[in-house]
């Protein structure tokens, strides 16, 4: 059964000022999502309402998955719902492993009695381990400790695939990647791509969508989805930048606030 995401009339403020000012969008499991735009419109700042993040003040619209508003679910709620953030800067958590993260996330959205064997999830952290290229001893080390920039983003799709949600927020999941690492997140990525699964991707660069090819693709500029389409409108933005759409829309300003 698919599974929908709808953002509504979006509005969100840091410290009484609004860097969301009207964002909608509809996401379904089945697409993938690429939302593209200049630093400091809100590309960040949806990502991290959307998931729930506390300093995030929604000040007007809503957001649904499957017709249920997430606005008040606490961020854990939301994860149980079947939202994942693969974060920008993901977090160290110091004397927590891998497989002891991983098997309580999997757990979390398992009914009670249910709960995930040992040795089924030993076996299928090591297959997803294997297909992304990931040393074994990664299961024992703590989460993200000591870890490269590269590494955490392998990490990321590590929990992803093994936490299978119905939509994943990938909020520059290509930021600081070399090619080879590129290449295997990106793997990853696309053999979770089915009708279970939806995906928002937020990124700067013309480069990830070579390897993940988005089902749409959206603009953003002052805190608004200004222009969307496919994958033609990623080449033409990295052939031409910005100046175009701006002209097109009349925005003299693309980048009114610092994004927090």
């Amino acid at each position: 059964m698919s599974s929908t995401l709808i953002i509504k009339d979006l509005h969100v403020s840091i410290e009484g000022k609004e860097i969301l000012k009207g964002v909608n969008l509809e996401l379904k499991t089945g697409e993938i999502h690429a939302i593209m735009g200049p630093n400091g419109t809100g590309k960040s700042t949806l990502s991290s309402t959307i998931m729930g993040h506390p300093k995030y003040q929604v000040t007007k619209g809503e957001i649904t998955l499957d017709g249920e508003s997430v606005l008040d679910m606490p961020v854990d709620e939301r994860a149980r719902k079947g939202l994942f953030l693969a974060m920008q800067y993901p977090s160290e958590i110091s004397g927590v492993t891998n497989s002891d993260f991983l098997r309580s996330a999997v757990n979390a959205r398992r009914s009670e009695g249910d709960e995930i064997s040992i040795m089924k999830f030993i076996k299928e952290m090591d297959k997803k381990m294997n297909f992304l290229e990931m040393n074994e001893q990664y299961a024992t080390r703590y989460v993200n400790e000591g870890f490269s920039g590269g590494e955490k983003k392998r990490n990321e799709i590590l929990q992803l695939m093994m936490i299978k949600p119905k939509f994943a927020i990938l909020d520059e999941i290509d930021s600081g990647l070399d090619i080879d690492a590129l290449k295997v997140v990106s793997k990853g990525v696309n053999e979770m791509r089915g009708e279970n699964f939806g995906c928002l991707m937020i990124t700067h660069y013309q480069r990830l969508l070579n390897y993940i090819t988005p089902d749409h693709i959206h603009v953003m500029m002052k805190g608004k989805i200004v222009k969307s389409g496919g994958a033609e409108l990623a080449e033409r933005l990295e052939a031409e930048g910005y100046d175009w759409i701006k002209e097109e829309l009349g925005i003299v300003d693309d980048i009114v606030e610092v994004e927090a």
